[in-house]
């Protein structure tokens, strides 16, 4: 059942006959990352509500009545979830009000999973620690907020937002604030399951209030690839050369907002395969290297070629203002494990060289990498 379904409002439908079309086609878009698929009766359901014959409470009323009557039948409970959330999630997107606060948050994910869910995990954090394989990292997984701080850092990022100013950036670099927080966001992952439809949503309605046009034909279309844009955002391995990258999310944003053409492939996301040797020798080979004079001569060539230090966190400070060109400094040692005191360092002797420098005020400016 596709959404080239709701094709015809496209053509000749009523300006709000679109919008609501487009609500629904998210909606249901949005199922897929979790590789849901509704029903043919959610989609016919969902056509009588976008013509006006009914409204959003019959759409639901109906689709538990439907399930209620079909219990003796099995029936895939995975369809029945892609059903009640699709509908869920188009009534609150036809909604006007929002606020922007962790309370709304939580909220978003107790209305889209109540009934569904264990209600231990209804619009409340999660009170484990989780982790998931993911296809696109080789089954390794991103590291999600502690159980134990998530309501926490959840009012954090989200006051930290509301801090923000976007008067005065450009929209690139607008672009790039929204992303760092949507992805920092979701990297909480308060909910054992429904984070990234719960972040989808807010995400929207958020974005109106900041009066953007919303474009949802990339939810409605590429939810999964959202969804791997969100771990590549937020993933990392250093000992195998894999750095988080905005650059994907960033792609999905501009065709949200700007009606860009990039082509969204989650396959393009796909890291190299992630092996178990440590780039450093074992304390054995160490020691059985030692004391044979071709094996002395081979290791200390191989040592004069390796990079020293600075240039190591040389190249790591690049990598990193290459894919978030806002970084701070201070982000930078975080994320490098690095004092900031060797960060500033190495990021004054790299414009003094102009290999890099910076543009824009120092508060709301970027880096920008002039030559290698």
């Amino acid at each position: 059942m596709g959404l080239n379904e709701f094709d015809e409002y496209e053509k000749i439908g009523e300006p709000d006959q679109l919008v609501k079309s487009k609500n629904w086609q998210a909606a249901i878009g949005l199922q897929d990352v979790d590789g849901l698929q509704p029903s043919a009766y959610l989609i016919s359901t969902a056509k009588q509500n976008i013509q006006g014959d009914i409204s959003f409470y019959e759409v639901n009323s109906r689709i538990a009545s439907y399930y209620q009557t079909q219990s003796a039948q099995p029936l895939d409970q995975r369809t029945e979830e892609a059903d009640k959330v699709s509908a869920r999630i188009a009534e609150i997107l036809s909604e006007e009000s929002f606020t922007f606060s962790p309370i709304e948050y939580l909220n978003i994910h107790k209305r889209l999973f109540d009934g569904i869910l264990d209600r231990a995990d209804l619009g409340t954090p999660r009170r484990v620690n989780i982790k998931k394989k993911e296809w696109v990292l080789h089954e390794a997984s991103v590291y999600y907020a502690p159980a134990s701080f998530i309501s926490e850092t959840l009012a954090y990022e989200i006051d930290e937002e509301k801090k923000r100013r976007y008067q005065g950036l450009s929209p690139e670099e607008s672009l790039q604030q929204l992303g760092q927080f949507i992805s920092s966001l979701w990297q909480i992952h308060p909910f054992v399951e429904g984070n990234t439809r719960t972040t989808a949503i807010f995400l929207i309605k958020y974005l109106r209030t900041l009066g953007f046009e919303i474009n949802n034909e990339p939810f409605a279309l590429h939810s999964k690839y959202f969804r791997n844009a969100l771990v590549r955002a937020n993933y990392q391995n250093h000992t195998q050369g894999i750095y988080a990258s905005q650059a994907p999310l960033n792609k999905f944003l501009e065709n949200l907002l700007w009606n860009k053409k990039h082509q969204l492939r989650s396959r393009d996301l796909l890291i190299k395969a992630i092996t178990q040797t440590h780039p450093t020798a074992s304390s054995e080979e160490t020691a059985n290297n030692e004391g044979s004079p071709s094996q002395q001569s081979n290791k200390a060539a191989r040592k004069s070629s390796e990079p020293s230090e600075p240039i190591k966190t040389k190249e790591k400070i690049l990598a990193l203002i290459q894919t978030r060109p806002t970084i701070t400094a201070i982000k930078m040692a975080e994320q490098l494990n690095i004092p900031v005191e060797t960060i500033r360092s190495q990021l004054k002797r790299l414009s003094s060289k102009k290999i890099i420098g910076r543009e824009g005020s120092k508060k709301t400016g970027h880096w920008v990498i002039k030559s290698k």
